[in-house]
């Protein structure tokens, strides 16, 4: 073929690679519209909406009330689809991302939130969204995406470790949950960690906290979330279910949140006037949109029976504060609900202004915006080495060593070994299920036993069960192959199929015949055995903590497109594990308790032992922040800046609470006092190990005595990761409000500071401080 004849079937290819241009308002190739006060830049963004919005006519408005919110081309306003999801990479779920459509085929796949939450650094969660929020845009700009909006990150607290959607969260303790949604959410939208714009400014993307409020049940023993009314104490929500989320509006500035499909005490929550508008808005000072969760505006008429017509329904959510619908509740009846005088034009208004505001934030009405700053952002960023290598880190510093006998781990890096893997093919040798859930297609993948093979050549593996589920044994060819090799590595645990949205598990065990399976090879191998489990959720494998030739227990989550890799990494030796559990690990007899039963704190009475390590007060396999390495770290108070808190003089004499009180609110105290009582503590840590490491020290508080089942065990104040050569000693410093961190919520749910003795502690480390008010 000629050069004449190739180069225009070259231009030709060329030009059908490349991707379609992305919808934007305010074209300069359209005068008319671009000169029209909504396309201003120079406006404030609230004038601008309110200008779009007079512009629409009520069906028009109407059309943009749900997610796949239609075009308005008389003002070159284009479709706008809200639904995208990034929970731990830029996804395929939702409508609002293709990658068929273009040259961006994959994204960066990080683990599952809950294994990201194990390493207990917020400096690495802010980093992974700034990879997200940064290929969201890349995709966009390639126009491979119909939206920036993005529903994540999930906040909810995972109270019951049944929870199937648990693996989606950064685990049970309130703290935790409020950093990480600041992280995550500063990343996403390109705010600086340090504070940045956080005033409303422009957005890289737009995160969203999600489920708004008390969400924590997909379906269990008849009941699901589309029915489930929440029960949820004054104190409760204060202290344990609010915090994340008003952390994620006030501190991390989300420019969305998603209200859940549950009622709590009898009220829907996307038609709760109070929480949405009295709450978030104005106590708060929430400044974005409101979406409901998909259907949810369906299921206050359909499954709860709330409201007597679809109409009502419609009217109801949009004055409480909702603004968009995932449905098609709101475009279906918003329009008779306003006709039949149920709704005033003022709310559906309202409501647009939130949304075309968030629009405009990420620059789409401000011309082509691959034009603007963020619109250089482009293919070559995503799945790049640097992203795929901050995958690989966040694997290796979430993965929790339970379990380390004798030291049997790392085991020895030789060509001279021989390895048997034995577990099902899914846990095993599947990288699907590496991903947990609302995962995009990785950059690229290793399963556990492709990444051990590059360690051991004489490597071989069985299944023993035919699937997770392990209904069907075939144990004699693994026992067989576990006899004749020098080491045994059983990936086992859980699978989508066991724990997943809408599907909660019964049972804390190990699926179907895994325990047998597991202890037949241990007990016929050579050596202790390494078992490496696969969940989002705890398991009771109190079995395996006991049995003395299971040797080494790896917990990995669902650790994403690097997971096998880091997994390998550990059990060889090239990476010291540092991660500590983000939930507790309940026994079996847990599952006793029902999961609808909210109540956090236990009530012995009735048998009820309370949820999380801050109120439960039973037996645990493994408690929350347990974590072990390769090396040992040792602790020392080494500076507490006073060992006193005196709030008597911190109130207004018309406040003062009576002397004999045990406490007082937070409410009465001066904020200059609150300022000036805080205390500095200085953590000691050294690493008595021979390899370097990265370690996350936990920094709690406990009172002198529980008085009562009101009281938390124990709280953490704080956390921070520190690196550490082998031998090394560093200090690790924490600034504890007492208005803040020593607080607990009363039965009416306002936050008190309780009098008398407590202690800090770390590990098995304490400090004595008390409180005098």
């Amino acid at each position: 073929m000629s050069m004449m004849t190739s180069l225009p079937l070259l231009l030709i290819f060329f030009a059908a690679a490349r991707a379609a241009t992305p919808p934007y308002s305010c074209s300069a190739a359209d005068p008319q519209i671009q000169h029209l006060p909504f396309c201003n830049r120079t406006l404030p963004i609230l004038s601008r909406a309110r200008d779009l919005v007079s512009r629409l006519t009520l069906d028009e408005k109407i059309a943009q009330l749900v997610n796949t919110a239609d075009a308005v081309p008389r003002l070159g306003v284009p479709a706008f689809q809200w639904w995208s999801e990034a929970l731990h990479g830029v996804a395929g779920a939702g409508k609002g991302i293709h990658f068929d459509r273009g040259r961006i085929k994959a994204a960066t796949s990080f683990p599952q939130v809950i294994l990201s939450a194990a390493s207990f650094d917020a400096y690495l969660w802010y980093r992974i969204g700034q990879v997200i929020g940064r290929e969201a845009r890349a995709v966009y700009n390639e126009g491979q995406a119909e939206g920036l909006t993005f529903w994540a990150p999930n906040i909810n607290i995972f109270r019951d470790p049944r929870w199937g959607r648990g693996q989606e969260t950064p685990g049970e303790d309130p703290l935790v949950t409020g950093k990480y949604a600041i992280s995550y959410v500063r990343g996403v939208q390109g705010d600086s960690f340090q504070g940045g714009s956080l005033k409303g400014g422009s957005l890289l993307a737009s995160a969203c906290c999600k489920h708004f409020t008390a969400y924590d049940l997909e379906r269990w023993n008849g009941i699901d979330r589309f029915q489930f009314n929440a029960q949820v104490t004054a104190q409760d929500m204060a202290d344990t279910f609010q915090p994340p989320f008003q952390s994620c509006i006030q501190q991390a500035r989300a420019s969305g949140i998603m209200c859940a499909y549950n009622r709590v005490n009898g009220v829907p929550n996307c038609a709760d006037h109070n929480l949405l508008t009295n709450v978030a808005r104005q106590q708060w000072r929430f400044n974005g949109y409101i979406t409901s969760d998909c259907d949810a505006v369906a299921v206050i008429y359909e499954s709860h029976k709330y409201t007597k017509t679809p109409e009502d329904a419609a009217a109801d959510v949009l004055k409480a504060g909702m603004d968009i619908d995932c449905g098609l509740y709101l475009k279906k009846h918003t329009k008779s609900a306003v006709q039949q005088k149920k709704l005033a034009t003022s709310d559906i208004d309202r409501a647009l202004r939130n949304l075309f505001a968030v629009r405009m934030r990420l620059g789409l009405f401000n011309g082509d915006p691959r034009n603007l700053p963020f619109g250089k952002i482009g293919p070559t960023e995503v799945c790049s080495q640097e992203h795929q290598n901050l995958a690989l880190e966040a694997a290796r510093h979430g993965i929790v060593l339970l379990k380390n006998d004798a030291k049997l781990l790392p085991l020895p890096k030789s060509n001279a070994i021989s390895l048997a893997v034995i577990g099902p093919q899914a846990n095993a040798d599947n990288a699907t299920t590496l991903q947990g859930n609302y995962y995009g297609p990785p950059c690229k993948s290793a399963t556990p036993l492709q990444a051990l093979k590059s360690y051991v050549k004489n490597i071989k593996y069985q299944n023993g069960c035919n699937d997770v589920a392990c209904g069907y044994l075939d144990a004699g060819p693994a026992l067989s192959l576990a006899k004749e090799v020098d080491y045994v590595v059983l990936v086992m645990g859980l699978d989508q199929g066991q724990e997943a949205e809408s599907r909660d598990r019964y049972s804390l065990l190990l699926p179907g015949n895994q325990q047998k399976l597991i202890i037949s090879v241990a007990d016929i191998a050579k050596k202790p055995v390494v078992l490496v489990l696969l969940s989002g959720g705890p398991v009771d494998i109190i079995f395996a903590k006991n049995h003395p030739k299971i040797g080494g227990i790896l917990w990995a989550g669902y650790p994403g497109e690097a997971g096998g890799t880091a997994i390998a990494e550990i059990i060889f030796g090239d990476h010291n594990p540092g991660g500590k559990l983000p939930v507790t690990w309940y026994p079996q007899d847990f599952v006793k308790v029902p999961m609808t039963d909210m109540r956090m704190r236990p009530v012995p009475s009735k048998g009820y032992p309370g949820r999380t390590y801050r109120f439960y007060r039973g037996r645990t396999v493994f408690p929350f922040g347990y974590g072990l390495g390769y090396s040992k770290h040792v602790y020392d108070f080494a500076h507490v800046s006073h060992n006193t808190i005196d709030l008597t003089r911190a109130t207004e004499p018309s406040s003062l609470p009576l002397s004999n009180s045990s406490y007082i609110k937070v409410s009465e105290l001066d904020a200059k006092i609150c300022n000036d009582r805080k205390v500095l503590v200085k953590i000691g840590v050294q690493n008595q190990g021979e390899m370097a490491s990265k370690h996350p020290v936990l920094l709690f508080i406990r009172p002198g005595e529980v008085a009562d089942e009101d009281d938390p065990v124990k709280q953490l104040v704080g956390f921070e990761t520190v690196r550490l050569e082998p031998g090394r000693r560093r200090e690790v410093e924490y600034v504890v409000s007492p208005c803040e961190h020593m607080t607990r919520a009363d039965a009416n749910g306002a936050m008190v500071v309780d009098r008398g003795s407590h202690f800090f502690v770390v590990e098995d480390r304490e400090y004595p401080i008390s409180v005098v008010i």
